[in-house]
């Protein structure tokens, strides 16, 4: 793998964790909710994919 796909795959994903900070920021109402916004900002792909399993199950 070249370095320069790793570093565009790494903006990709920066912005993403970015993006659901923002989304799950706003959605938090207390602190423990803010606490928990930022985790899932960093893991929102595995919260993602939990979800995407569900609806199909």
């Amino acid at each position: 793998m070249s370095k320069t796909a790793t570093g565009a795959s790494s903006a990709i994903y920066s912005l993403g964790i970015f993006g659901a900070w923002f989304w799950f920021w706003q959605e938090a109402d207390g602190f423990w909710e803010h606490i928990w916004a930022i985790v899932q900002g960093l893991f929102w792909p595995a919260f993602m994919v939990y979800e995407a399993f569900q609806a199909l199950g």
